[in-house]
């Protein structure tokens, strides 16, 4: 499963890496909303909410389904500007029946990568948003209401909301992180002048590569060479979804917008009509890089045969040979070796040799991550 962004024939320099304000406080709103997704910013968010002005927390709850399940393609530019004024100034521009279209994708959904109407002239989009959001509360569903009925007032509303949380919180923040956000923006953009696109990626994610056909040296991913001849970025997301840097054609390309709130969510719009944007962590020293989904479903599946798990329970313990596990565990000693094989393949063993002996261990630290590489895959 993957999310795929065909770049093919776009020019190196469509390929953007610049900061966002309005981005950057989707990002936080987004951890003040679900903290369990951002076990890192407990003190932040305890912090923050207990600092929040009753209203304005009260506000924020209203209108959180632009950015607890999933995040607003209103929150992710395009076109970044330098302040968060400059960015409300852009989404004041979109017209009203594009701007509510893009601010009610508050669920995960397959009509995400084809066009669908907007909510304010289609009856059946209509009850749809309103059925969505009746189902996350009261004041959502006000909310909602409210944006289908007076979007003009209702729009209004949001960016005042948004201008209260810069006086409140967020102001600070951006004095603080928008320095670090803007030098990796920079070194992103320097590395993809001299070292191309597919290190690139590499350096912003590794759950990012390069699909490249005219690439045979190997280095085009987990994926291997692109099947269409295409040129394309892939995410190792679960969910799916596919478009091409032109699918704005007033504006082709792809724009990567750098977060400190983010980890570990890589944020990926790409809405019919709209200039693909990622939204990617900022790497932190004591953050583990994550392992690809794909290696973390091999490490579930291996971990499923129960004899394996009586394997693994023994081998947590100490090093183990093959004959020992099998007298251990009344089976043979090809069956001992067709189960340590499968572990080791999937990375949750070490073996090393001691004279003629052979000896297999649970690699612990492995197992260890299991559980968040897990929570960080199906979170990504």
């Amino acid at each position: 499963m993957a999310n795929v962004i065909d770049i093919t024939g776009l020019p190196p320099e469509r390929v953007v890496f610049t900061p966002s304000p309005l981005a950057e406080l989707g990002a936080a709103l987004h951890a003040l909303s679900e903290p369990g997704h951002h076990p890192g910013l407990h003190g932040w968010v305890t912090a923050t909410n207990a600092a929040l002005k009753t209203d304005l927390a009260d506000r924020l709850c209203e209108a959180d389904i632009l950015w607890r399940s999933s995040r607003s393609d209103i929150l992710l530019p395009a076109r970044p500007g330098a302040t968060l004024a400059e960015d409300l100034d852009e989404l004041d521009k979109i017209g009203d029946e594009r701007f509510v279209a893009a601010a009610f994708e508050i669920t995960c959904s397959p009509r995400y990568t084809r066009p669908t109407p907007s909510p304010l002239v289609d009856a059946g989009e209509r009850a749809r948003i309103r059925e969505m959001a009746a189902a996350r509360g009261p004041r959502q569903a006000a909310f909602t209401d409210r944006m289908l009925t007076d979007p003009d007032g209702l729009r209004v509303w949001l960016r005042r909301l948004f201008e209260d949380c810069e006086e409140a919180f967020f102001g600070d923040i951006w004095r603080r992180v928008g320095i670090q956000l803007a030098a990796d923006a920079r070194h992103k953009t320097e590395l993809l002048r001299r070292k191309g696109l597919a290190e690139t990626l590499s350096a912003t994610s590794r759950a990012l590569w390069l699909e490249d056909p005219q690439d045979r040296s190997g280095n085009s991913g987990n994926s291997g060479n692109s099947s269409n001849g295409s040129t394309r970025i892939v995410l190792d997301k679960l969910a799916q979804g596919r478009t091409t840097a032109f699918a704005d054609p007033a504006d082709p390309g792809v724009t990567f917008l750098p977060t400190s709130f983010g980890w570990p969510h890589l944020v990926f719009a790409h809405a019919q009509g709209w200039r693909p944007v990622l939204q990617y962590p900022v790497a932190s020293p004591e953050l583990p890089a994550p392992a690809a989904l794909e290696l973390v479903q091999q490490r579930l599946e291996a971990l499923g045969h129960p004899m394996r798990m009586q394997l693994c329970r023994t081998l947590s313990r100490g090093p183990h040979s093959t004959g020992e596990l099998a007298e251990a565990f009344g089976i043979t000693s090809p069956e001992v070796s067709r189960h340590i094989a499968t572990l080791k393949k999937a990375g949750l063993i070490q073996t090393r040799r001691r004279g003629r002996y052979v000896l297999h261990q649970l690699d612990l630290q492995v197992v260890a991550r299991l559980g968040s590489d897990f929570l960080e895959g199906v979170l990504r």
